[in-house]
């Protein structure tokens, strides 16, 4: 089982074989690294948002505010994280408005809390459910040093191995494009030269 999250993507898949996936959730709304980004730039941290909230976060009580965990109805592996965000920016605004002062790193480190939360509960119970022993991380948000921590906890206390990249290959789409261009060739696909890019494409489509 694979959790990939990023800016464009939060996906929980299962992985039968390169190139051969089912999804079990998805985001409804923006993904877990749009969430990031978006809060970033509230808070005047700037792009891109990840590492720059994973940073200052490390400096904050992830404790200090209650930000809400989204339940998705129809399927509960599914992710929503509008509602996170705009909780986030409620409580920003409202503390200027009142004229608080507001603790920058306290605010991330509770902001990244309920992510992360969600994202490892929803990977460990799936994992449980459908009976997996592996589980890997992928994508830009998967080099969050809370994330990958959460994870391995969630992972080791459940009797689950835990696999995940170096943070440096986590954001580089060529990489992770490439390696999946390489399964694709020894695969016997091949394509014509009127092939195109297509940047919307679906995990799994072709």
């Amino acid at each position: 089982m694979c959790l990939i999250v990023s800016g464009g993507h939060t996906h929980l898949v299962i992985v039968r074989d390169y190139g051969e996936f089912e999804i079990l959730g998805r985001t409804r709304d923006d993904a877990a690294g749009e969430a990031f980004d978006k809060v970033a730039r509230a808070v005047g941290l700037g792009y891109p948002g990840g590492p720059k909230v994973d940073k200052a976060a490390k400096e904050g009580n992830p404790q200090a505010i209650k930000f809400p965990r989204a339940k998705v109805d129809g399927n509960r592996y599914d992710f929503s994280f509008s509602g996170l965000k705009s909780a986030v920016l409620n409580h920003i605004n409202h503390a200027n408005m009142m004229g608080e002062e507001i603790n920058v790193p306290d605010l991330l480190a509770s902001f990244q809390n309920a992510v992360v939360d969600v994202l490892v509960s929803h990977t460990v119970d799936a994992a449980k459910e459908y009976g997996f022993k592996n589980v890997a991380i992928a994508g830009g948000v998967a080099s969050n040093s809370a994330l990958r921590k959460g994870m391995k906890e969630a992972c080791e206390k459940n009797g689950i191995e835990f696999y995940y990249p170096s943070p440096i290959y986590c954001t580089d789409n060529a990489a992770m494009i490439g390696t999946a261009a390489y399964y694709e060739f020894i695969n016997g696909a091949r394509a014509d030269w009127d092939l195109n890019a297509v940047p919307n494409l679906k995990l799994g489509e072709r």
